[in-house]
């Protein structure tokens, strides 16, 4: 018989990864550590973070609406009559006709068929891109979509190609290649509407054309588009003049809407589909009805209130501007996400607290938000950042760009 193999086989611990994890420590001994920091007021455009007051120009609160008196009440009502919660998912008992009249007014507002409506927005482009995209067909995505798209597109069945960001030749090159091939499977193209942290636009009228030629279906991500971009705030395509030519748009409730939550628009049919088949909508609970109602509301005041949405626009350009003209590289933004290029993501954190030390709560974005290299400092504006807030972000960001080189 052969000798017994009492060789010891070292497994490895699965957390091994986590106690090696030191990334997050290094940079808290810097001193500059800038995320998890808790606010300690109602979010506003004058903040109270970690005891100090500081201008708020980090959040997605676009269009003012989250410390209205209208939407507060009518979450506050709702959760009086519905309670706090709705113990199941939309399949089963977790729906309640405020879920149903909601979707109903999003389909109107987005100027399509149906609506649905999920927990939240990353489950939202979860569940419609990994059901829809099966073990035969191909979902192509910009190289700086959401983590969510990326997400939904690697839970699906289908192959996955990325184009370079907001390159429509890139993209074309890309399906003809899977065309000629020979891919014979359905195709779907997701991109962001604005991109959240470069804050560009997608061009999407050369990718509606170039789509259309190949007979790929289009699928946009309107998180930071709805209730900015489009003359009644419908989003990218409403912007385009290009509302027939999407055939998904997905949004979310935490940025316009000041509430919680995500929706994908699309035919009667498709939305029928997906409603019977995601499952990050058939086994997650469905939105509370505090959240539902605060949707209503804030679509209430986003159809009464255009003035707000001018208002936004104001502040967001005056801040492109003014960033530029300073000399600071802005990218290629276009709306009110104004990014400020740095380089260096130790770079992008001193810079960060740089400007909290001096009331300004930014965020920076570092890889792989962004490519190596294009640290940023992300600042956003809202409707109702008045002149003076502006001001005073103006006067500190170009006191620390001088201080630290960025600018002369």
């Amino acid at each position: 018989m052969p000798p017994e193999d009492k060789t010891e086989i070292k497994q490895a611990d699965l957390f091994e990864k986590c106690f090696n994890y030191i990334a997050p420590q290094q940079v808290r001994d810097l001193g500059i550590y800038p995320y998890f920091h808790p606010v300690q007021s109602a979010p506003g455009n004058e903040v109270v973070i970690d005891g100090k007051e500081c201008i708020m120009i980090g959040s997605n609160n676009y269009l003012g609406l989250v410390n209205h008196p209208k939407v507060k009440e009518a979450a506050a009502e709702a959760a009086r009559k519905y309670g706090s919660g709705c113990t199941g998912s939309r399949f089963l008992n977790g729906t309640l006709d405020l879920h149903i009249e909601l979707e109903a007014r999003l389909a109107k507002f987005m100027k399509r068929e149906a609506a649905l409506v999920f927990s939240t927005g990353f489950q939202t482009n979860l569940g419609s891109i990994s059901t829809l995209v099966g073990k035969n067909d191909a979902v192509f995505i910009d190289r700086q979509d959401h983590a969510c798209i990326v997400d939904g597109a690697r839970l699906s069945y289908g192959k996955t190609y990325k184009f370079a960001h907001n390159d429509m030749d890139d993209y074309e090159r890309v399906v003809r290649n899977v065309v000629n091939n020979g891919h014979r499977g359905g195709m779907l193209v997701v991109v962001d509407g604005v991109f959240s942290m470069e804050g560009d636009i997608i061009d999407l009228p050369r990718l509606v054309e170039i789509s259309e030629r190949y007979g790929v279906r289009v699928m946009v991500d309107d998180a930071h588009s709805v209730g900015v971009l489009g003359e009644t705030g419908a989003g990218t395509a409403e912007h385009f003049g290009l509302l027939d030519k999407v055939d998904l748009t997905m949004g979310t409730f935490s940025k316009s809407f000041a509430s919680l939550g995500g929706f994908v628009a699309a035919d009667a049919q498709v939305i029928e589909y997906i409603k019977h088949t995601a499952r990050a909508l058939i086994f997650s609970a469905s939105i509370p009805p505090s959240n539902a109602a605060a949707v209503l509301a804030a679509m209430d005041i986003i159809e009464s209130e255009p003035e707000r949405r001018e208002r936004l626009w104001k502040n967001a350009n005056r801040m492109r501007r003014e960033f530029s003209e300073l000399g600071l590289n802005v990218g290629k933004t276009a709306t009110p996400i104004v990014p400020i290029v740095i380089g260096e993501d130790l770079e992008a954190f001193s810079f960060w607290k740089a400007l909290f030390d001096r009331g300004v709560f930014t965020n920076p974005v570092v890889s792989p938000a962004v490519p190596p290299g294009q640290a940023m400092i992300r600042t956003s504006y809202t409707a109702t950042h008045t002149d003076e807030h502006l001001d005073r972000v103006v006067e500190i960001v170009a006191e620390i760009s001088r201080e630290k080189g960025l600018i002369s």
